[in-house]
């Protein structure tokens, strides 16, 4: 098979290393990895089962490579490259390129007994660095922006540059909550407050993704057992709750997606809640914070064992409150086993 690629995390995938400005072809048993001379020493030192190529034209070395290796046909995601960096090679050569999207996610979507090792390691670091956050926000949170919130996050969970993290924070308190991916306002945080918190950091490049949603107290936790003195929100975290538990305990290797999805949306649904459940039930978690299986309602993506995905059902009520809970699962032995 004869494939090339431009996306940072799929080429290390393939090889061992990456960086921020190199292409990856292969051609069977022969693979090139081409970056420039900034690249050198730590290319030469990493990349596994690839030729390393320095050259400050890397579009122009990669026509070169590809013409003088006569192939006819090279496979390429679209989803990876842009017109004016796809156009160097419809341009330069006569080869036929063809398209298949998500090709290096449908490549990973099964882990790797080593891959759940460190994916498991990352998600255990993130629910440390949960437990550090509750009391640094209990410590020093009341009376704190979002915008200050969030930045306090952002030191907590990297272990103040240790780790880098999956994604930007999102810290969002009472109304703002029901925004699925809020942004930071200058709402101060008070005790009675409803706080949503959801994060991940990476470890050796792969990513976690958890969510808690809590009342602020003067001690509090980010576990799933949360105390609302508003019952509406008691009611509809109760909801969200058992819709994630009933998710992760019934799960199956060899359901569909949709299925798990449905496992979630249809408890929340019966009990009323239906239409403030507003995004699928999960994604899967590897390289990228976002990748195959999509645990949606139109999906019919096969579970298998060795997958890994969220399970984050959620509830949110414009104006009012937002909830959320999400942990990360993997398929061992024909069951999802909370990471």
């Amino acid at each position: 098979m004869n494939y090339m690629l431009n996306n940072e995390n799929a080429i290390y995938y393939e090889c061992g290393y990456s960086c921020d400005n190199a292409l990856y072809l292969s051609f069977g048993s022969e693979a090139y990895f081409i970056t420039d001379s900034r690249y050198t020493i730590e290319a030469g030192e990493k990349v596994q089962n690839a030729e390393v190529v320095i050259d400050r034209d890397l579009y122009g070395r990669a026509v070169k490579i590809l013409k003088e290796s006569k192939v006819k046909k090279m496979l390429f995601d679209p989803k990876e490259w842009s017109v004016a960096a796809f156009g160097h090679f419809t341009e330069n050569t006569k080869i036929t390129f063809q398209q298949e999207p998500d090709f290096s996610h449908k490549k990973r979507i099964i882990k790797s007994d080593e891959e759940l090792k460190i994916i498991a390691k990352a998600v255990k670091l993130g629910a440390k660095a949960f437990s550090k956050l509750a009391k640094e926000f209990q410590q020093n949170g009341i009376g704190e922006s979002e915008f200050t919130l969030t930045y306090r996050a952002r030191s907590v969970l990297g272990d103040y540059g240790k780790y880098d993290l999956s994604f930007d924070p999102i810290v969002a308190l009472n109304a703002n909550a029901a925004k699925p991916h809020a942004l930071p306002t200058k709402k101060r945080m008070k005790a009675g407050d409803l706080l949503l918190v959801d994060a991940g950091l990476k470890y050796q490049r792969y990513c976690s993704d958890r969510t808690r949603t809590v009342q602020v107290g003067e001690k509090f936790t980010f576990g799933t057992k949360s105390t609302f003195s508003k019952k509406k929100i008691q009611k509809a975290y109760d909801v969200v709750l058992k819709a994630h538990d009933h998710a992760i305990t019934k799960a199956r290797s060899g359901m569909k997606a949709r299925e798990v999805d449905a496992l979630t949306r249809d408890l929340i649904t019966k009990v009323g809640f239906g239409e403030y459940f507003v995004h699928s039930t999960g994604h899967g978690v590897g390289l990228d914070i976002h990748e195959m299986p999509y645990i949606a309602s139109k999906s019919d993506t096969i579970i298998e064992d060795g997958m890994v995905y969220t399970i984050e059902p959620g509830i949110y009520i414009p104006g009012e409150f937002g909830i959320r809970i999400e942990d990360m699962v993997a398929m061992v032995d024909g069951k999802a086993v909370v990471l």
